[in-house]
């Protein structure tokens, strides 16, 4: 079947609801490297206009990847909410957008029906919205989830503490560690990228920060964010976790590429339920990012977000405590600039969020892109304000291990208190303890992690 519209004099004509969505898309340097991207401007708004003439269930007829083929396809057509499908299955997508930017449309509206939309839909219509359309859609969600403590009550921003180190040197995560929690971020979760891959070494990791968290009665959750089969292995070998870990693609053949299966992350997730330190049952800790399946070449001729969105429709089988994209860390070959950066931000936040996900970002970027530390701070200002759960907190805001610049723990701080936001309740409790918090600003004692030894 044929898809055209017709602008300015010209007929522009499109072969499937695939390549209407994927040159919906706004412009990204990875499309561009898989050729699947719009020739021209005109011609991605002839796509949005022919696309938001599309129902929800055109677009739920039309999966990237075929149902018999891929696994991520089975769950995310096997989860939907049919009695809620039945109810949207013939708004156009010009019809959804309008329903969701309305002020008469409340989250918990939102929220209701997002049961009923599969990936590739919620893709679609974040095609449809603009930058300020997306933040203010997202900021309408509130999304919350219980492992140790509560993330994602309005008007809070939590922080992952990332205490990386080349060398997984326990001293050095450790002063990592308490530097950042004197500048009130760790809420979200204490987790650390692992040098080395091994049961050893991360079950050694595990106690480092289990020690911490418990000899100073931190309210929070630790991870170690080796790979799911060594973090289960560990597990059974006596280790100690809150969460579970595990990077995610949005299609069976990227997620061979991982070394995952949907089977292994079902028994992680029974496993940390079971054996893990948890107090409640959200347990799953997910990152994602647009470009990861193009790089394995395991995208189908499929655009980034709608790749993207797929990884949200296998995550929220999971009902994780956190997920969150590593915006920018692919390189300029998938976002290349400030403008791609931005917008693949805000779209993985709303997007998300409409999948019903606890949804953070790690705002990054690499040193050969055409990206600063300006760029980062601006997209945090954003993120704040649409309703990010939480973001990192890496010392300098420059991560030794991984290479790759993201926020600072000032930073964190900053945006709390230019938006108007808070840590977790019980999180800010025990800062308030240690006079790192006063009246939700920075206290006395901020910055000063002497004050715990």
């Amino acid at each position: 079947m044929e898809y055209k519209t017709r602008l300015y004099g010209k007929t522009y004509t499109f072969d499937s609801i695939k390549q209407v969505l994927n040159q919906a898309s706004e412009h990204k340097s990875g499309d561009v490297l898989a050729g699947i991207a719009a020739d021209s401007r005109l011609e991605s708004i002839a796509a949005k206009v022919i696309l938001s003439d599309c129902t929800v269930h055109d677009l739920r007829e039309a999966p990237s990847v075929p149902y018999e083929e891929d696994s991520i396809t089975r769950i995310i057509q096997d989860d939907l909410d049919l009695h809620i499908y039945e109810k949207v299955k013939n708004w156009s997508l010009a019809e959804l957008r309008e329903w969701i930017l309305s002020d008469k449309t409340s989250g918990e509206m939102i929220r209701e029906i997002s049961g009923g939309l599969t990936s590739e839909v919620i893709s679609a219509v974040s095609k449809l919205m603009g930058n300020l359309d997306l933040i203010y859609a997202g900021n309408k969600m509130e999304i919350t989830a219980v492992c140790n403590t509560v993330i994602g009550k309005r008007g809070t921003l939590s922080s992952r503490l990332q205490p990386n180190h080349p060398a997984d040197d326990p001293k050095g995560v450790m002063a990592s560690a308490l530097e950042g929690l004197s500048y009130g971020v760790g809420d979200a979760v204490i987790g650390m990228n692992p040098a080395i891959d091994t049961i050893e070494s991360t079950t050694r990791i595990w106690d480092v920060l289990n020690e911490l968290k418990n000899r100073y009665e931190i309210p929070t959750q630790t991870c170690v964010l080796s790979h799911v089969k060594t973090q289960m292995e560990a597990l059974r070998h006596g280790g100690k976790a809150d969460l579970c870990f595990q990077s995610l693609a949005g299609t069976q053949k990227a997620c061979d590429a991982f070394g995952i299966t949907i089977e292994m992350l079902e028994e992680a997730n029974t496993l940390f339920r079971s054996q893990g330190t948890a107090i409640g049952t959200n347990v799953m800790y997910f990152e994602t990012g647009q470009g990861s399946e193009l790089s394995s070449l395991a995208h189908y001729d499929t655009d980034q977000v709608t790749m993207e969105c797929r990884c949200y429709g296998l995550a929220r089988h999971f009902a994780p405590f956190l997920v969150n994209t590593v915006v920018g860390f692919m390189g300029p070959e998938y976002i290349f600039d400030t403008k791609q950066l931005t917008r693949a931000g805000l779209e993985d936040v709303f997007n998300g969020h409409l999948h019903g996900l606890p949804m953070g970002c790690d705002i990054c970027y690499t040193n050969h892109m055409p990206v600063d530390q300006n760029d980062a701070e601006t997209l945090a200002m954003l993120l704040a304000n649409a309703g990010c759960h939480f973001m990192m907190g890496v010392p300098q805001g420059d991560d030794v291990m991984l290479m790759y610049q993201s926020t600072g723990y000032q930073d964190i701080a900053a945006i709390r208190e230019i938006a108007n936001k808070r840590p977790i309740s019980a999180f800010e409790v025990w800062l308030e303890k240690w006079g790192f918090l006063e009246n939700g600003r920075l206290g006395p004692h901020a910055g000063d992690p002497t004050v715990l030894l």
